[in-house]
């Protein structure tokens, strides 16, 4: 049976893409899938507050309209969850929105949940392309994730993992310290003096980082 869902009745893209993505937790579905697939505990876990229930509910709506798809996990009978190419081009449009709403976070709550997976996604929605430098790799290691940003060619790129290449930077923080500096909340100088941030690289590198990640101001 096709999902029940509500729509606006509006002949209208944002009102279709809102009649797709706008029921709560969907977009945030898709904010786990854009950092890669994921089994469906692993949904279930990073979505503090949304239910089995639900998270079934928005993964079939998602599967039917096309942006997720199931595939099994090699040498398991588990299926993971990833984005479809239609999917994967909803990333400018959670980017944007992720960018926007870095400046509106005020101080965080002490019952906000705060994933260091997520610093991947808020790199990204940081980055400004124009700053990128030479060809070099700066890693972030928040609390238990590591993840790095490669400058190669003019292009920057962020994966999970290492930097393969052994990175001119390597950033160790926890990931409310480094929502807070994205979000303009911390000054990374400030966070720097108070052990918060620690930085292994030449300042040059610290620099370029900075200006890639548009935290010189």
């Amino acid at each position: 049976m096709k999902h029940q869902r509500r729509n606006y009745g509006q002949y209208c893209g944002l009102a279709a893409a809102l009649d797709i993505l706008g029921e709560r937790w969907t977009l945030l579905i898709v904010r786990e899938l854009l950092t890669g697939p994921c089994r469906y505990n692993e949904l279930l876990a990073n979505l503090p507050g949304i239910g089995t229930n639900l998270l079934a509910d928005r993964l079939k709506l998602l599967t039917e309209e096309g942006i997720v798809r199931q595939r099994p996990q090699a040498g398991t009978k588990t299926r993971m969850y990833e984005l479809t190419e239609q999917g994967e081009a909803l990333r400018e449009a959670v980017l944007s929105l992720a960018r926007w709403g870095l400046g509106a976070l005020g101080a965080p709550d002490a019952e906000e949940i705060v994933r260091p997976r997520w610093g991947v996604l808020a790199v990204e929605a940081m980055i400004d392309p124009r700053e990128a430098g030479p060809d070099e790799q700066y890693e972030f290691r928040l609390d238990d994730e590591v993840f790095h940003v490669a400058v190669a060619d003019g292009r920057v790129r962020v994966a999970h993992g290492p930097a393969p290449d052994g990175p001119a930077l390597v950033v160790h923080t926890d990931a409310v310290t480094f929502v807070e500096i994205g979000a303009g909340r911390l000054n990374p100088l400030e966070a720097t003096l108070t052990r918060r941030v620690v930085m292994e690289g030449d300042d040059e590198a610290v620099l370029r980082c900075s200006r890639l990640l548009g935290l010189m101001g």
